[in-house]
């Protein structure tokens, strides 16, 4: 396919892998943010979900689209469908989005454009990743925890979840955009196995040498806690995804990964072998 492939997003988690992936595969990136970054080779481009007027101009020649929708907005879907809308109209042809294994089709913020997207675009994908094992060592809530108290707080119980490395997530993505045949359907993505939090702390401790423990909180103290930060609907949602995986939602391995890149998804211990740096730390104290 022809044209170039505007990332959304591109300073982030996933988007900044998929843009160095894509242009050191020699595809046109043109790599979109609210702060214009880019990785090498890719053109760089202001874009923000809020302002249309940012919009037209990075549509501009784009064959394919890697969509992020803004974070912690439950009404994302008000913004983004008008983009799609734009998309569609200047032609173009393939749209990746990303969501979450805990957001059905139709269901709150992503959910409502995953319904939309195959209505739009006649070559479209929606990854719906398990929870990233960046949260443990990025700049999540919970790496800072584990930095700062040693701690990792959750109301998540005992439930297992199929943690999924970034680097895996952003590997299909890349095949989702620029395959010949485009998947048409959503894909959940998660690591190869499944861990309680539990076993994250187990895991962090043995390579960091610093004991962390998993502290478990209710629904009400997680969802307090979440409110302080967050708007309390978004806080509610991110609770009630806790409660889920307490209740066995996440606990489920699939093989999409391995289906999709021909190579097994990697497990959180060589995740966390690969950022020990993150938790220098932690190391020794």
């Amino acid at each position: 396919m022809n044209g170039t492939t505007l990332v959304i997003g591109a300073t982030g988690t996933t988007g900044s892998r998929i843009a160095a992936r894509l242009t050191a595969a020699g595809h046109r990136v043109r790599a979109a943010a609210r702060h214009s970054a880019s990785a090498s080779g890719a053109e760089p481009a202001c874009f923000d979900w809020y302002d249309p007027g940012t919009h037209l101009d990075v549509l501009d020649g784009v064959g394919r689209i890697y969509l992020i929708p803004p974070p912690g907005d439950l009404t994302a879907a008000t913004v983004m469908l008008p983009f799609l809308d734009q998309a569609r109209a200047v032609g173009v042809r393939r749209a990746v989005l990303l969501s979450s294994s805990a957001i059905p089709e139709g269901g709150q913020a992503s959910g409502e454009v995953h319904k939309a997207l195959p209505g739009l675009f006649e070559q479209w994908a929606v990854l719906r990743p398990s929870w990233f094992m960046q949260n443990f060592t990025g700049a999540h809530v919970h790496a800072a925890s584990i930095r700062e108290d040693a701690t990792i707080l959750t109301a998540a119980g005992d439930g297992r979840v199929g943690f999924v490395d970034a680097d895996d997530i952003a590997a299909v993505a890349v095949h989702a955009l620029t395959d010949e045949h485009a998947p048409n359907t959503d894909l959940v993505l998660t690591g190869p196995e499944t861990l309680s939090h539990d076993d994250i702390a187990a895991i962090i401790t043995e390579v960091t040498g610093r004991t962390v423990v998993h502290r478990r909180l209710t629904y009400d103290q997680l969802h307090d806690r979440l409110a302080a930060q967050v708007p309390p609907e978004y806080a509610a949602m991110l609770a009630g995804m806790n409660r889920a995986i307490a209740e066995g939602a996440e606990d489920r391995v699939t093989g999409t990964v391995q289906r999709i890149t021909g190579r097994p998804p990697r497990s959180f211990r060589a995740h966390l072998d690969e950022e020990t740096r993150s938790f220098s730390g932690l190391k020794g104290r």
